[in-house]
């Protein structure tokens, strides 16, 4: 395990001398220079993890040492040290970032503590960055479909400002992430973001996990609890499927949005909070107003920055790049190589509606990672619903049905059921049906039937 390095800058050598000598002793690793200007070289080629840096130094000053330090080194935590410091220079050190001040003559066993807690501090510092970086690595919006790009410049555009954003789209479209990645670049990424499914709360509930309560409010109400809108207080607030909130808990949601204060249930004083509103919903809203359902108002206090989701039947061309990174996580997930699709059964998946959109794919790429033994798969190898809405309905007869269009969708239904049930093993199928395998290839190709080259050593 590598060991801390510190760094001690003071023109006085008997301190230098006393502060290496515990600071080893204990299995840091020390260095010590009298200067401003030798403590900003040294640094320019290695990395210490505190700097104990005395306020009074011969050329620059320590405030101005430690200025430079914060620029260059921010990871680094400064302790300033000094034997007569005043207190404007220790609040202007604590101003420009200073993690703590200690005095002269020095208590040895205090700086080491001190430097123990500054080092404490930087850890949590850095498993935090470390933490919001796994976070944002988790909320990647994939595509590049033009209605993607779109997205992405809209986000950039309103996630910096604190306009409410209503986020509309079909279930399985990424309403969630948006919100994610809204946060994540605004100006409050570093407060918390609390979301609330407004379908998945009783409507007798719901008022007090928006707004909390007071102990003894209702019944089993043990003790005092706090609502979303306190939990969210500097960040951001995502109210999914919004559209399913009461009219009672709706108008009390308009309320606070006007003025950001509420009273908790069974409370007396109000609460004045400062949260940015994030709301979504699968509802046309616009419908839902007309038939008495949403509140007008309401619906022009969410929808100050509206955002349209496509599906992804609308981007097909980001089917092949959102199925590659599944593959590729649920590989990693499960200790597992991430299998390919053949050329056929890719255009398959693209020719597909996806009545569940993204998630529905996501959920398909993790069966098959975990189901599919296989490194390579085919088309057979895909889910007989997929089968059946893309090989089946992109040849079914338009107007009148003859005798003859009947028979074929009979035939054809009839053969890519038994194929399915041998995943696209023609000989298998053949055998199935009692016929010949030639002419079940004959077949296949006069229905349109796709067919699995695996038995034949192909691989496209």
């Amino acid at each position: 395990m590598t060991r801390a390095a510190i760094l001690i800058v003071d023109d006085e050598k008997g301190v230098q001398s006393s502060l290496r000598g515990i600071l080893q002793d204990v299995g840091f690793e020390a260095d010590g220079v009298s200067s401003g200007e030798e403590c900003l070289d040294l640094m320019a080629g290695k990395e210490y993890a505190v700097v104990l840096l005395d306020i009074w130094l011969p050329g620059m000053d320590g405030l101005q040492v430690l200025e430079q330090i914060r620029r260059t080194s921010p990871a680094t935590s400064v302790i300033m040290i000094s034997g007569h410091a005043s207190i404007e220079a220790a609040v202007r050190a604590t101003k420009l970032g200073a993690f703590d001040f200690v005095e002269k003559p020095l208590s040895l066993e205090k700086t080491l503590l001190v430097v123990k807690n500054a080092l404490h501090q930087r850890s949590l510092e850095e498993e935090n960055r470390l933490l919001r970086s796994q976070i944002e690595q988790s909320y990647v919006m994939i595509g590049d479909s033009v209605p993607m790009q779109a997205l992405r410049q809209q986000i950039a555009f309103a996630a910096p400002t604190n306009g409410r954003v209503l986020i509309c789209g079909e279930n399985g479209t990424g309403k969630e992430l948006v919100a994610h990645l809204l946060h994540l670049q605004s100006q409050r990424r570093d407060m918390p973001f609390v979301e609330m499914n407004c379908a998945a709360i009783p409507e007798e509930l719901i008022e007090s996990e928006l707004f909390g309560h007071m102990k003894g409010s209702f019944t089993g109400a043990g003790e005092d609890k706090e609502g979303k809108f306190s939990q969210a207080d500097g960040g951001t607030l995502f109210l999914d499927e919004v559209g399913d909130m009461s009219p009672k808990t709706q108008a009390k949601v308009l309320r606070v949005l006007e003025e950001q204060r509420f009273t908790p249930v069974g409370g007396c004083n109000s609460i004045r909070v400062d949260v940015r509103v994030i709301a979504s919903t699968n509802k046309d809203l616009e419908k839902e107003i007309e038939l008495g359902n949403f509140r007008e108002d309401l619906y022009y206090r969410l929808n100050v920055i509206p955002f349209q989701l496509p599906p992804l039947r609308e981007r097909r061309e980001d089917v092949p790049l959102l199925t590659r990174h599944f593959l590729e996580e649920f590989a990693a997930r499960y200790a597992r190589r991430p299998p390919t699709f053949t050329r056929r059964a890719m255009e398959t998946l693209e020719a597909y509606s996806w009545p569940g959109n993204v998630r529905e794919l996501r959920n398909i790429m993790e069966r098959c990672v975990i189901m599919t033994p296989q490194q390579r798969l085919d088309v057979f190898d895909l889910p007989e619903a997929i089968l059946r809405r893309t090989i089946l309905a992109a040849q079914e007869p338009e107007g009148t049905v003859s005798l003859q269009d009947a028979r074929e969708r009979f035939e054809r239904s009839f053969i890519l059921q038994k194929l399915m049930e041998h995943k696209g093993n023609v000989s298998r199928a053949a055998q199935m049906l009692q016929i010949e395998r030639s002419n079940l290839y004959r077949k296949m190709r006069q229905l349109g039937i796709p067919y699995s080259g695996r038995e034949n050593g192909e691989s496209d």
